[in-house]
């Protein structure tokens, strides 16, 4: 029988998260992966053989399932949209810890955006995201061309407003970020 793992799988991913969320791909070297998971180098190339790109497809991943959980099956689901919208902006502002937590997306395009390992995925959960605020903002009413530019600029606001709390610490821009969101999803104000 194989001695017990010194930490589960949601924990090490939590903490690798974290990790990539902080630094970057290019900064988290395995050092500070293991330093962070708690872990020898080698137990955590063990665990990913793969090294760090495993590691990072893997934090991806399990960030994309949460995503979809979380917030695509709301937008896409039954319901009024006010109540979709609020759901999924609720869910937003957990992910991303108020605001205060980097996109995983964003950490993990930087440095190669043309094309790295992680760039088709990043392009689906982006793609994903557009279509599931396209939905949601089409069901409030909005015609095709101003749902598509709805949930554009609603992935835009999210996106960008993560960039400016994390450049200047004031995470009230995020929930800024989420109101407008909401307005323009739901076709308010234009």
């Amino acid at each position: 029988m194989g001695r017990a793992q010194a930490i589960d799988d949601d924990e090490l991913l939590a903490r690798l998260t974290t990790t990539f969320r902080e630094v970057g791909y290019e900064a988290a070297s395995l050092s500070l992966l293991a330093d962070a998971a708690g872990l020898k180098k080698a137990s955590l190339y063990h665990r990913f053989p793969g090294g760090k790109e495993e590691m990072a497809q893997a934090v991806l991943q399990s960030a994309a399932d949460s995503l979809d959980v979380q917030v695509l099956h709301v937008l896409e689901g039954e319901g009024p949209p006010e109540r979709r919208v609020a759901q999924a902006l609720d869910a937003l502002k957990r992910f991303y810890a108020g605001g205060k937590q980097a996109c995983l997306l964003n950490m993990l395009a930087a440095g190669h955006i043309a094309s790295n390992a992680f760039t088709p995925m990043i392009t689906t959960m982006f793609d994903r995201l557009t279509r599931s605020f396209a939905r949601v903002a089409r069901d409030a009413g909005q015609g095709e061309g101003q749902a598509r530019m709805a949930a554009r600029r609603a992935v835009m606001l999210l996106q960008g407003s993560l960039v400016m709390v994390r450049g200047t610490g004031d995470s009230s821009l995020f929930d800024e970020a989420l109101e407008m969101i909401r307005s323009s999803l739901l076709g308010e104000g234009e």
